[in-house]
């Protein structure tokens, strides 16, 4: 692992790394901020994944987090959005290739051998964390906006105990019925329509749901929110009765001033959660 930089922030330190990825094959980047009481021994983690077309910078820049996670304790990471490099096959659309890893394993041509972005978050960068920093990995939560939303959610529900609670801002709710979505997982995962499943949030809350408190924001103004399908997600968490906080913000839509302006309640509701016991 290599230290990009290094800044003093909010009482703590906002970090940059570089590491070679085993799932990915290829170098990634990662923001990772520990407030000061990681001097004094291990502290919870939260995850916070960005969305289509965003780096591991967006949300660390643009999102206001470190403020409400000093004031918490809380550890944030920022993982990149999918793997980099020459090497790494992209495409010329936004919404696929590089910066459009939608939290899934390839199991396609070209994507196969580096989108890995599931097995990443999962196994790869949460094995580096531990190794290398003061952090709790028995208390850990997941937040995201947009595509990293649908990654938060869908990580939560398909890892059962990892984290302990889960929230999102304007997340892509039910892709395998939009174009963010479908376009995606036949590109990455072909036309096995239950590969396509394990990855939709309304699909697996109808499932199995979530054993923790959720919590979802999403702008009434949002310009994508037909893509996004906030109303199959809540359809769903009622019928199911799932523990969780579906809100729909007046005249917000789908930008980081709607995420900033949210941020501190996300960051509370999880602290809520990692220091239960």
């Amino acid at each position: 692992m290599e230290t990009v930089s290094e800044n003093r922030a909010c009482g703590g330190v906002q970090g940059v790394y570089n590491h070679l990825s085993q799932t990915c094959r290829c170098e990634m980047t990662f923001g990772l901020f520990l407030p000061e009481e990681a001097k004094f021994g291990q502290i919870p983690l939260l995850w916070f994944l960005s969305g289509l077309t965003c780096t591991h910078e967006n949300a660390m820049v643009k999102a206001g987090a470190q403020q409400w996670a000093a004031e918490q304790g809380i550890a944030l990471v920022f993982p990149d959005t999918s793997p980099r490099g020459d090497q790494v096959a992209d495409d010329e659309e936004y919404d696929l290739g590089k910066g459009a890893g939608f939290y899934i394993n390839a199991t396609q041509s070209p994507w196969m051998p580096h989108y890995n972005m599931w097995d990443y978050i999962a196994e790869d960068l949460p094995s580096l964390l531990q190794e290398n920093f003061p952090l709790d990995m028995s208390r850990q939560s997941i937040t995201g906006h947009s595509m990293g939303g649908h990654g938060a959610l869908t990580l939560a529900m398909g890892i059962p105990k990892r984290f302990r609670s889960v929230s999102a801002f304007a997340p892509i709710a039910n892709p395998t019925a939009t174009e963010w979505g479908r376009k995606q997982f036949n590109a990455y995962l072909g036309d096995d329509k239950a590969a396509w499943a394990a990855h939709d949030a309304t699909l697996l809350m109808k499932d199995k749901g979530f054993d923790g408190p959720l919590l979802v924001d999403t702008g009434t103004d949002d310009q994508f929110i037909d893509l996004l399908r906030p109303e199959a997600l809540a359809q769903a968490a009622n019928s199911r009765r799932q523990e969780a906080i579906l809100r729909m913000q007046k005249g917000y839509d789908h930008s980081y001033f709607f995420v900033s302006t949210f941020m501190e309640d996300h960051i509370s509701f999880h602290a809520e959660a990692l220091y239960a016991d």
